[in-house]
């Protein structure tokens, strides 16, 4: 089931209603699957549960998201620090060739790249290449955590950026430091990777999220293209 993928996708907006009936229908599913993935979702704070009003796709907010920032730059530095302590050729070689990956889709598809499902699978592949040889399975489940939480964020500022942003020359220093071991610019560089995205979000859609704990609703209109909707 899908179900996941569309929340942290947007396909399902942040702060909509979530329907069994219309859930069932979407993904094929049955009352008593879906119940199961909505209790785990709420685990994951994708879903809240409202009482006897049901569920609906968590809110998000400035708040939120320069809280999920802060934490993620904490936890991602320090995994990727034990990371290159730790990684092997073999670890390298799979960061170089997930990034060749990356970059091979990103010259096939053109600019419009990070609008595609299967570019952000790449991606998050890339990412998690990076930190994979940190050897504590724990801060690894709490990384993905956080980072699954940011791909809203991530496919919120993608939609509504003005402006080009390169994030295949990021990409590209980001691994080349990591692996030549340069622990102290490698750092420096996902940190600032993590936090443009939160700048790029704030600064083109900061106004839909005011005041600060107020939801942002995603809606689309006939075209398929994403409008906007403050919900306090």
């Amino acid at each position: 089931m899908r179900l996941d993928l569309d929340i942290v996708g947007c396909v399902l907006g942040p702060g909509e209603r979530l329907r069994f009936e219309a859930l069932r229908d979407r993904y094929a599913v049955s009352f008593s699957t879906l119940r199961e993935a909505l209790s785990c979702l709420v685990a994951e704070e994708l879903v809240l549960a409202q009482g006897q009003r049901g569920f609906i796709v968590a809110p998000i907010s400035i708040d939120d998201l320069n809280d999920l920032t802060n934490v993620r730059v904490l936890v991602e530095r320090e995994v990727l620090r034990h990371a290159m302590l730790r990684g092997d050729d073999a670890w390298e070689a799979a960061i170089i060739g997930t990034f060749h990956r990356m970059e091979r889709f990103q010259q096939r598809v053109g600019n419009q790249y990070y609008l595609d499902e299967e570019w952000s699978a790449i991606h998050g592949a890339f990412h998690l290449s990076l930190v994979s040889a940190c050897q504590s399975p724990n801060l690894l489940q709490i990384r993905e955590k956080l980072f699954a939480r940011a791909h809203r964020y991530r496919r919120m500022s993608s939609q509504l950026r003005t402006r080009w942003r390169e994030k295949d020359v990021e990409h590209k220093a980001i691994m080349e430091t990591v692996v030549a071991r340069d622990e102290g610019e490698a750092l420096a560089l996902i940190d600032r990777h993590i936090r443009e995205t939160t700048e790029n979000v704030i600064e083109h859609a900061g106004h839909l999220f005011a005041p600060s704990n107020a939801g942002w609703l995603l809606e689309r209109d006939g075209s398929g293209r994403v409008s906007n909707k403050v919900t306090k």
